[in-house]
């Protein structure tokens, strides 16, 4: 993995594996009912043997956030990339950087729940769920949780953006 990040050169990374599933952001993050410390994203996942997708509505806990966000270094690869752009701009990028973030962290979450597998049904991922497990993938996971987030704010060039797909 490259510890530098090339910030307007970086080629758009596709979301996690997802093998024979079309997963896409339906919403979130969102704070989660008498949850105060959680979020969740809401996605839609279709397999291709279903005849119609279901919701998964996948939570994680404010705490590990910034906890895997001080893992990736986030922070300051995204300074970095972000140096370029006019001051007075800035804030509005980086107001936007922890939602995006959420949504990254909790699309390799699913990923990992589509890995074992998953029935058609409505269903809810709670925060506690694979927290060991999301926190050992995240580091192979940075550079597509960076690219997800250049694209969101169209710093990082690569077309359009992943949740586009």
């Amino acid at each position: 993995m490259r510890d530098v990040l090339e910030c307007g050169r970086m080629p758009l990374a596709s979301p996690p594996e997802s093998g024979p599933y079309r997963v896409t952001l339906f919403f979130g993050p969102d704070p989660v009912d008498e949850q105060p410390h959680h979020v969740a994203c809401v996605f839609n996942v279709k397999k291709r043997s279903w005849k119609a997708g279901i919701q998964v509505s996948v939570e994680i806990g404010t705490a590990q956030l910034s906890a895997l966000a001080e893992q990736l270094g986030l922070s300051d690869r995204l300074s970095s990339c972000m140096r370029h752009i006019d001051p007075e701009q800035r804030a509005d990028y980086e107001a936007r950087v922890p939602d995006l973030f959420a949504q990254a962290v909790a699309w390799c979450k699913l990923d990992l729940q589509l890995d074992r597998g998953i029935t058609q049904e409505n269903q809810r991922l709670p925060a506690g769920e694979l927290e060991t497990e999301l926190a050992a993938v995240m580091p192979t996971r940075t550079e597509y949780v960076l690219s997800y987030i250049l694209t969101e704010l169209d710093v990082a060039d690569g077309g359009a953006s992943p949740s586009s797909h």
